[in-house]
């Protein structure tokens, strides 16, 4: 089996390492437009020694995201300052990939140290949309059901966005599918109470999801790896569970999903989450067995022998940190000294490497 530092390749990407920096909202953009943060925040990762350095969630159109703080794609504006951070991270030997995403009923809402609940149209709010007229929580906005011709301009912005970030130098794509955001929201029954082709069963709860993913491959060279992201349970009886995300991983795959980014929960407020090392990791692993693709694991992964065990074992192909990275931007460097592997360290900083490192910075190259 791999270990954590052998190369994962996927259509003719090839990542370093099976290390990838989780989406992580920064909530420091105006009008969506990346900037030094960003910068400096992807490219510290890429330095770092990850494989992959994922941007946070990047909404599709302006009321697609979180906050109005949030990073948005959905004008060639705001790609400029992004093309900047993925050429630097393709020179460091990463690989840049972008979150496309649309916050649905959780939209509009304060960032995380400014307040909670939703935003004041007044302070820069605004109307959300969701599968039905359902509000998350009494403190979040009351969403208005998109119609028929609303959830395809939303399949035509997700597919606008990744081509244009395909053009910015982002040579993996991902699709944000969890976390209680919009596509979470149609493939649960609990929060999607619609009667059209895109309500009640299976196969209608999941149309949005599979036809935007059939969407964004049409658009992307053969060559660019499609992730999607997916909440793989919502933990509450009666709503969407590990048995259907086995189905929609199966189907994914044949409309041309790469891999299968395996979180969960998020749909439900007063979910209860059995949240602990690792808790996620056995959906990544039944996913990849029973539907027979890639997936990465996620959710309290912090120590090296802990990642290593998760891809020797077979659990999943990558192991995407997110809050770990946040306190050590070099982690995968220390954990390759830890596991005993070999590593490439920037030039600049080879003094301070340990015995036998390589001071090379290898460029990226696609075949």
């Amino acid at each position: 089996m791999p270990h954590l530092f052998d190369e994962f390749r996927l259509r003719d990407v090839t990542v370093r390492n099976r290390i990838g920096v989780s989406p992580m909202c920064q909530y420091s953009s105006r009008e969506g437009m990346a900037n030094e943060w960003h910068f400096v925040h992807l490219a510290t990762r890429a330095v770092g020694g990850a494989g992959l350095v994922f941007t946070e969630a990047a909404a599709v159109t302006p009321e697609g995201r979180i906050s109005p703080q949030d990073l948005g794609v959905w004008s060639e504006r705001h790609f400029e300052p992004l093309a900047r951070a993925t050429h630097f991270i393709d020179q460091q030997g990463a690989i840049a990939g972008i979150q496309l995403a649309h916050a649905g009923r959780k939209a509009s809402t304060y960032r995380p140290w400014s307040g909670q609940g939703k935003v004041a149209e007044n302070e820069g709010g605004w109307s959300t949309v969701a599968p039905s007229p359902l509000a998350f929580a009494d403190d979040y906005p009351m969403p208005v059901a998109l119609s028929v011709a609303g959830i395809r301009a939303l399949q035509d912005a997700f597919a606008k966005a990744a081509e244009r970030s395909f053009q910015a130098g982002f040579r993996v794509i991902e699709i944000h599918g969890a976390h209680g955001y919009l596509f979470h929201e149609f493939l649960s029954p609990l929060s999607n109470q619609r009667a059209d082709q895109y309500g009640g069963p299976f196969e209608n709860r999941t149309r949005f999801l599979r036809d935007t993913v059939t969407a964004v491959r049409a658009v992307l060279p053969e060559r660019c790896p499609l992730f999607v992201r997916i909440s793989c349970t919502d933990w509450v009886e009666g709503g969407w569970d590990i048995e259907q995300s086995v189905e929609l991983a199966r189907q994914l795959k044949t409309l041309g999903a790469d891999l299968i980014d395996c979180s969960s929960g998020g749909n439900v407020k007063n979910a209860e989450i059995p949240v602990g090392p690792g808790y996620q990791t056995p959906f990544a692993a039944r996913i990849r067995r029973e539907a027979g693709i890639p997936t990465a694991a996620v959710g309290m992964i912090t120590g090296a022998a802990q990642a290593d065990h998760i891809i020797r074992g077979g659990e999943a192909d990558m192991v995407l940190l997110a809050r770990e990275l946040l306190r050590s931007p070099y982690w995968p460097l220390e954990a390759a000294r830890e596991l005993g592997h070999d590593t490439t360290w920037p030039s600049q900083y080879l003094r301070a490497a340990p015995q036998g490192a390589s001071g090379r910075t290898p460029a990226h190259e696609i075949d």
